[in-house]
């Protein structure tokens, strides 16, 4: 007979959990905090052990270390009610096998009883503990506790493990850098993080910058330079908007990460490449492709690791915990004092589709808590959203269609809230100048700004 052990300082749930696994014929144990919990582990030898992330006496993680130094094989499931990035990416690393929200969903939790059930049974009993730590360096939380983002920082453990490149997908706002900057500092924290904009620079530009030139390469080359892939020796490069890159650079980009050197621009000297790469994009490159404007091969190069950064709207059950975390943070850097915001407020933050995804959201907020005198914000706070628009939880199909007039509306408002100023528009709707571009041609928009707006900036 299994033995599971159940380490919850929640008297009710280890009573409910004990009674699923004794009538499935499981051995079952609890314990009420961390301390007793290890003390079981070395009696009753348990096969698998669920370890809530808050105990009165440790934490979660501390328990998870201490188990692992008394028994490698242990299966270890982690029961939190929230789940944010740096912890879940420890656990993992430390050794834990899954993690799973409170409540405890049943059917997922079976799932993964049965998973631990097939590799007991086909003699996998050792997952072996990941044991280099990371670094307690604060990155900045990437917030989350849908399966989506823990799929996230699963895949970040993983990728902080090697040195393959990796391609993160995602929609303007999304949080990519973010992720590769967690990748990077949870792997080699003390080396070189640089990043570039592919589409900020023009071809010419863009080349010198990631390869370096020699002096007298082109006009107004007077001195030798060093590119992003020098400066980046033994760190992380981040290449930031990859759909955008010419087709040119496309081809000396893959030649550097199949042959891991390169020449600067005017230069015949060869100079290794010791630099992980990690690419983004806000465009679908499978379609790029398909349009001869992105080359397949330095695709597959990119996409070892894949991640896909899922649109705000598609995780709307974070908002409340993302306003949180961002209101703590905003109130800190303006030196205010903002709890949070009111019931209506909130809804109205659920029901609106954030076409700008969590840059949005950040800006929003930050203009919220400069307006708000109380420390509560109210609706009021919220002028630069349209109000009345359908809500996201109803009728999803209509609002994927809609969703473009609502995103058009929004520029429209902004832009007459900015008086035109398109780089003070950027900063609200958290996109790229290029972007707005996009979008005021996309929505034919141009006609409505020139007759509406003298100046441009």
């Amino acid at each position: 007979m299994q033995k599971i052990l159940v380490i919850d300082d929640d008297p009710s749930n280890c009573e409910l959990l004990s009674l699923h696994f004794q009538y499935q014929k499981y051995e079952v144990q609890t314990a009420l905090t961390g301390r007793e919990g290890l003390d079981k582990v070395k009696t009753f030898a348990p096969q698998i052990i669920l370890l809530d992330n808050r105990l009165p006496d440790m934490t979660g993680l501390s328990v998870l270390k201490e188990i692992r130094s008394i028994d490698d094989n242990t299966f270890i499931i982690i029961m939190t009610a929230f789940i944010d990035m740096d912890t879940t990416i420890q656990a993992m690393k430390s050794g834990a096998f899954e993690y799973i929200n409170k409540p405890i969903n049943i059917d997922e939790l079976n799932a993964v009883i049965g998973k631990i059930k097939g590799i007991i049974a086909l003699k996998r009993s050792s997952l072996g503990p990941m044991s280099d730590e990371f670094s307690s360096m604060k990155i900045g939380n990437i917030i989350g506790k849908t399966p989506q983002m823990l799929q996230i920082f699963k895949t970040i453990a993983i990728a902080s493990e090697n040195n393959a490149t990796v391609l993160i997908e995602g929609e303007s706002g999304t949080g990519k850098e973010l992720i590769a900057r967690a990748i990077h500092y949870h792997a080699n924290y003390n080396t070189p993080f640089l990043g570039i904009n592919c589409s900020a620079l023009v071809e010419t530009l863009l080349e010198s910058e990631l390869f370096g030139h020699e002096k007298g390469a082109f006009t107004g080359a007077i001195q030798k330079k060093e590119g992003k892939f020098e400066m980046a020796e033994g760190g992380t490069l981040l290449l930031d908007e990859i759909g955008d890159m010419s087709i040119h650079l496309q081809a000396k980009l893959l030649r550097v990460l199949q042959e891991r050197e390169f020449e600067r621009v005017g230069g015949k000297e060869k100079i290794k490449a010791n630099v992980r790469v990690i690419a983004a994009t806000n465009k679908n490159l499978e379609e790029l492709i398909k349009v001869g404007k992105f080359r397949k091969d330095l695709y597959y190069r990119l996409k070892v690791i894949s991640i896909k950064v899922p649109p705000l709207r598609e995780r709307m059950q974070d908002i409340p915990h993302l306003v949180q975390y961002l209101l703590n943070k905003i109130s800190t850097n303006l030196h205010k004092n903002i709890n949070g915001v009111s019931p209506k407020v909130m809804d109205v933050l659920m029901n609106y589709p954030w076409p700008g995804n969590i840059r949005e959201l950040e800006n929003v907020l930050t203009r919220a808590v400069v307006l708000t005198r109380g420390n509560v914000i109210l609706e009021e706070s919220l002028s630069l959203l349209p109000l009345t628009q359908q809500p996201a939880s109803t009728q999803p199909r209509n609002i994927i269609a809609s969703l473009s007039e609502i995103e058009k509306l929004h520029i429209q408002n902004i832009l007459g809230h900015t008086g035109g100023h398109k780089g003070k528009a950027c900063e609200i709707l958290g996109i790229s100048r290029p972007a707005l571009d996009r979008k005021i041609k996309k929505y034919h928009l141009t006609e409505f700004f020139r007759k509406t707006f003298t100046v441009e900036y």
